[in-house]
């Protein structure tokens, strides 16, 4: 027996048919926010407050908060992960027209925060069992190029080498250490793309942390939301004080004057956005519970189906398991959207993963190395619905 679309579906339903989400009759959403009551609580106490803009206590909370999850010494909320990246590229040292190695496989918002920052990505393959960057494609690209002083410079381009920005993908971890330490050989900065990966950890560190510099989303797709919004994290004193200066608009602190001692950014969180994110981090445990409990029943539904694999967490380490996904033992873009369209069909919103940053209109001229393996994820994952309700 071969994987079909209708064989596809039954196994999902087989996992998730009994919540009220699937019974409901509605199209199941890939991942959908938790809204409620402390929702509504905290928003009212927000707006009845008048501090709905930059200034506020549940900014202060969720900062507090995000520095015990992750034990990062800083934690600085800002208007979204985007944003965050581009900071933390800044702040890490990228010069306008250096390159930052990102993995090709990532949503485009790692490259753009690149461009924001004024750098120019280059892109690198992953890697099957983390599907994040392959650290051994690292090594071997960082090798070709050359020294120059301080710097080491892409030969082809003349191009300094600014930043290497690896992305946690689908919350499971890459492997952070290994890059980590390639780059220190060189003198890179890292600043880790961790926007899919609360609550993952590599033994017992927290993803983001690893890096000079980490950024987190939580969007309204993500496990904790605040509808947009982002974090930076930081082990870095002077690193920390900066970002919260630098993304509030470098204003000098005085009572009632406006004095700014640099060009910075108006990039804070509101406490609004903040306020709704102290309610989601509330069942934030709770929620990781849950998704891991129905990673356990997806792997074991899938298990012995032929033809498709369920992508499980890399070795040593803990995923949030942000979006559950198989894969296709033999890459077919043909196979994969057929299953998807039977799926959407039957009004499951599962999804392929992003188009490959390479690819993209906007960087197909940039530096590339072989992306053999990401073009494989790409035409082998689906990604099914994760919603930490559907195991209730």
């Amino acid at each position: 027996m071969s994987i079909s679309g209708p064989l596809f579906v039954d196994t999902i339903r087989s996992v998730i048919g009994g919540s009220p989400l699937v019974s409901s009759g509605m199209p199941v959403s890939l991942h959908e926010p938790e809204i409620g009551e402390r929702e509504h609580e905290f928003l009212k106490d927000c707006l009845d407050s008048t501090f709905v803009s930059s200034v506020g206590q549940y900014i202060t909370q969720l900062e507090d908060r995000i520095r015990e999850i992750t034990g990062a010494r800083h934690a600085i909320a800002v208007s979204n992960g985007t944003v965050g990246i581009e900071v933390a590229l800044v702040l890490a040292g990228v010069n306008d027209g250096d390159e930052v190695i990102i993995p090709t496989l990532s949503f485009i918002a790692t490259a753009n925060a690149v461009v924001h920052a004024r750098g120019i990505p280059h892109f690198i393959d992953s890697e099957t069992a983390t599907l994040g960057m392959n650290p051994d494609a690292l090594a071997k690209r960082l090798a070709s190029f050359e020294r120059r002083g301080d710097d080491l410079v892409n030969p082809a381009t003349g191009r300094r080498i600014g930043a290497i920005c690896p992305m946690h993908t689908l919350g499971h971890p890459t492997r952070i250490e290994e890059i980590c330490r390639i780059a220190d050989e060189y003198g890179i900065p890292v600043v880790e793309d961790a926007a899919e990966s609360l609550g993952s950890y590599v033994g017992a560190r927290h993803t983001g942390t690893f890096g000079l510099l980490g950024v987190f989303s939580f969007n309204g797709n993500k496990i904790v939301t605040t509808g947009g919004g982002g974090v930076i994290v930081t082990n870095n004193d002077e690193l920390g004080r900066r970002a919260k200066h630098l993304t509030t608009t470098a204003k000098l602190p005085h009572k009632w004057e406006f004095e700014h001692d640099e060009v910075g950014w108006n990039y804070r969180m509101p406490n609004i956005n903040a306020a709704l994110g102290m309610a989601q981090l509330e069942k934030f445990p709770r929620m990781l519970e849950d998704k891991r409990v129905l990673a356990d029943r997806y792997a074991t539904a899938f298990h012995g189906i032929p033809g498709l694999t369920f992508v499980g967490e890399p070795a040593g380490t803990t995923s949030n398991y942000w979006l559950c996904a198989i894969k296709l033992d033999n890459a077919d873009l043909k196979l994969r959207d057929e299953l998807i369209s039977t799926a959407h069909d039957s009004g499951l919103m599962v999804r392929p993963m992003w188009n490959l940053l390479h690819q993209q209109r906007p960087y197909r001229d940039s530096p590339t190395a072989s992306t053999t393996v990401a073009e494989e994820l790409h035409a082998s994952i689906i990604c099914i619905p994760s919603t930490p309700r559907l195991v209730r």
